[in-house]
């Protein structure tokens, strides 16, 4: 199907290509992968280090995250035990590494105990290289956003935090299924910049039932109100299982107006757009530490739901959105030894065809754009000989070439979640349409 094909229905919001392939494309590995064989021809010189903390106060409405709510009977310390099992095993994989990024995220990492959370740094930390100037991000929600956690991430010299708040409307975050007062996400901040964080990254949703431009705008001044380096701003897709789409809610039908206003708003107050998603204060430091490169460059998950990536290899434990799927491979998580984290059992292949499909989604919906002369180098091969099809782009008005950088323009950029999907191949569409989720 052509791009003009897919938007001719008037729909921009089709699918957010944060990752590709996606989870649904993973199926188990036969014969499992030896980790240590996996990584052997790698570069790990700067390596992303992501841990899953599967765990959450609630389960928002629009929440498709691998997660669950009030972990009883232990679950939380035999976790992090697994994790310190896991981590040792992929240190000893990897052998000589070091990692440029860290994040932290969930589930809400910070419903954790604050000697949990020491504990889970004290694990990375004890156990990868990660660079002494390599920054730090972890994932925090309003309601577990207190000192006392906040006093443990400045310990740990975490260098951003990224707070939900998704509206300062109380209307609008009931109608998202979360239980939330604008007083509450207003405190959070307060003691988020109290704490003096070097970079505060804050989200807001829009296209919520209810929602209208005069109640986005008011969420975009509130948010302003506390100056966040970071800001992003969502989409709401109500999908499978997910207690929106249980109760059969959908998304308003005004979202592409509303990122229009969002868009201008942060634009007019001096942000720097560098996705559809991500604007960025034209103040904000660009980290220390090693360079990294998302399409270049290796990633390594640890936790329950954490994906890890070579060139050649994706892999993660299994994924599920239910309260029952969630909980059973948490289950089967916990109960792994040392052995079982040497492999990787789970996970989708990817040949060049795939590795270049990658680099192309990865590099072309950032405002960066995708530049010929670096898929050159990467691959051997030329970017347009390689996809003639991305002359579409240019035919719509949806991107043009910029010292030899294909770049998309104000409209390609709103287009983003159409343009991902249709650089999909047809192999990773089906074996995503054929998922069963649980």
């Amino acid at each position: 199907m052509t791009l003009r094909e897919r938007l001719a229905g008037g729909d921009v919001f089709q699918g957010y290509a944060y990752a590709y392939p996606h989870k649904t494309s993973y199926r188990p590995l036969a014969p499992p992968v030896p980790l240590d064989e996996a990584w052997s021809r790698e570069d790990k010189d700067a390596l992303f280090l992501y841990a899953h903390i599967p765990f959450c106060e609630m389960r928002c409405g629009f929440c498709n995250l691998f997660t669950s709510t009030h972990p009883g009977g232990g679950l939380v310390s035999a976790y992090l035990d697994a994790m310190e099992r896991q981590a040792a095993v992929v240190s000893a994989a990897l052998g000589k590494h070091r990692f440029a990024r860290v994040a932290i995220g969930g589930g809400t990492p910070t419903f954790l105990e604050p000697a949990e959370l020491d504990r889970l740094f004290r694990i990375l930390h004890g156990t990868f290289a990660i660079d002494c100037e390599s920054p730090v991000a972890i994932e925090l929600s309003p309601k577990t956003t207190l000192c006392e956690r906040l006093a443990v991430l400045r310990q740990w010299g975490v260098w951003r935090v990224s707070i939900g708040v998704q509206s300062f409307v109380q209307s609008e975050t009931r109608a998202l299924g979360r239980a939330q007062h604008p007083d509450e996400a207003r405190a959070a901040l307060r003691r988020l910049r109290d704490a003096e964080f070097p970079i505060l990254n804050l989200d807001l949703i829009y296209g919520v039932q209810g929602q209208t431009l005069e109640s986005w705008r008011s969420s975009l001044e509130a948010a302003l109100e506390f100056s966040p380096e970071e800001i992003y701003l969502y989409p709401l897709y109500v999908r499978p299982l997910t207690g929106l789409g249980v109760h059969g809610k959908a998304p308003a039908d005004s979202r592409l107006a509303l990122y229009r206003a969002g868009r201008d708003v942060l634009l007019a107050r001096g942000y720097r757009q560098i996705s559809m998603r991500l604007f960025r204060a034209t103040h904000c430091d660009v980290p220390g530490g090693p360079e990294y490169c998302c399409q270049d460059d290796g990633m390594i998950g640890v936790g329950a739901g954490a994906r890890s990536y070579t060139r050649s290899l994706h892999y993660s434990s299994e994924w599920a959105v239910g309260r029952e799927g969630v909980r059973a491979i948490t289950d089967d998580y916990v109960s792994r030894d040392s052995g079982q984290f040497a492999v990787a059992d789970y996970g989708c292949s990817l040949d060049i065809a795939e590795q270049k499909r990658r680099f192309v989604i990865k590099s072309l919906l950032r405002a960066d754009g995708l530049g010929a002369g670096h898929y050159l180098t990467r691959f051997g091969t030329a970017l347009t000989g390689d996809f003639p099809t991305l002359v579409e782009l240019e035919e719509l008005g949806a991107a043009s070439w910029k010292d030899n950088v294909l770049v998309l323009t104000e409209q390609g950029m709103e287009w983003s979640d159409a343009i991902g999907p249709w650089l999909f191949s047809q192999e990773m569409r089906e074996r995503m349409d054929a998922f069963e989720l649980v």
